[in-house]
């Protein structure tokens, strides 16, 4: 009732406490403690204020790329992902880390790509900018990916099943219980690459034989089919033929490929991906409910009656997906 603000409740304590001797040391602990708190709230606000403007910093770098190009992000805003598209419809994540001294110090960059580039960071520097480098140098790499392409259609590989970008070799059945690897030089994809044969040892043998003495015939103009084929003097199998209805397809946006047992979806509850994205060099797969919760994740995406319109996550062509009213 007395007093009720803290500085006259502590000179009252302290004088208290000279007049009382043993007290003393305790108030001035108090007061010490008091001195403490006040200097860690101003710890704290200045930390907060760091913190809100790293975040207001971010949240403008990501809208300065794009947010339909945002994949992922992390609660502290220290991890963000985002998706680029190559020329020939092919999606490609770039992971960033920040650091806390970020943008003083450059972001650590991973992705699935063979080699990883040098990343040019200044103090000026952005998210962008990191973003745009990652697209020159996919773009570099359209033509070892486009050789890829080309032997997993032409010839019979069995490994690996389910390739990443990453990967630059491939293992392929030439017949007769016998099998190349190959790997391919990403900087020079046409090049001669490098094989290691595997079978029983006559039929090896002769396979080195002959590679040895025939590898001058690779022309870098041909078809990995066509150069094998001069080299090593046989017929390759011809690969499998794959039911397109067989194929097991994944959704781009869970990467599940049926929907998970819930009552809450209704007819969907358990259901393959039933929508296809109409661009060729794309033709990605998706459960309908799943785009449709991205698209109202987007801040481009327009509502007309109860269709949802706006673009495909990894190419960028126009989605429509109608809204489904729970009853």
């Amino acid at each position: 009732m007395l007093i009720h603000e803290r500085r006259p409740l502590l000179t009252f304590c302290k004088f208290s406490a000279y007049k009382n001797g043993g007290l003393s040391i305790n108030i001035d602990r108090r007061l010490d403690m008091e001195v403490n708190m006040e200097d860690a709230d101003g710890n704290r606000c200045q930390k907060l204020g760091k913190s809100s403007s790293f975040y207001r910093r971010i949240y403008s770098e990501v809208e300065d790329v794009g947010w339909e190009h945002l994949v992922r992000m992390g609660e502290d805003l220290t991890y963000l992902s985002f998706r680029v598209i190559d020329k020939k419809g092919r999606a490609h994540i770039l992971e960033i880390t920040l650091d806390t001294d970020y943008p003083k110090c450059p972001p650590s960059i991973s992705a699935d790509v063979p080699h990883i580039f040098n990343l040019d960071w200044s103090r000026n520097s952005k998210l962008k900018d990191a973003v745009v480098q990652f697209q020159h140098h996919v773009d570099k790499l359209q033509d070892f990916w486009s050789t890829l392409d080309d032997i997993d259609r032409s010839l019979w590989v069995v490994d690996p099943k389910d390739p990443h970008f990453a990967m630059s070799y491939r293992q392929i059945n030439i017949g007769n219980d016998c099998y190349i690897t190959l790997s391919v030089n990403a900087s020079d994809p046409r090049s001669l690459p490098q094989c290691r044969f595997l079978g029983s040892n006559a039929n090896v043998n002769l396979l080195r034989r002959k590679w040895k003495i025939n590898c001058k015939r690779w022309v870098k103009d041909r078809s990995f089919s066509e150069n094998l084929t001069s080299i090593l003097d046989i017929e390759l199998p011809q690969p499998p033929e794959v039911r397109k209805d067989d194929r097991q397809t994944e959704c781009g946006v869970c990467y599940a490929q049926y929907l998970p047992i819930d009552d809450e979806l209704g007819s969907k509850s358990g259901s393959a991906t039933d929508y296809t994205c109409e661009n060729n060099n794309c033709s990605r797969a998706f459960h309908s409910v799943c785009l449709r919760d991205w698209l109202r994740s987007i801040t481009t995406t327009r509502q007309s009656f109860d269709v949802l319109f706006g673009n495909c996550p990894y190419c960028s062509n126009p989605v429509a997906v109608k809204i489904i009213n729970k009853k």
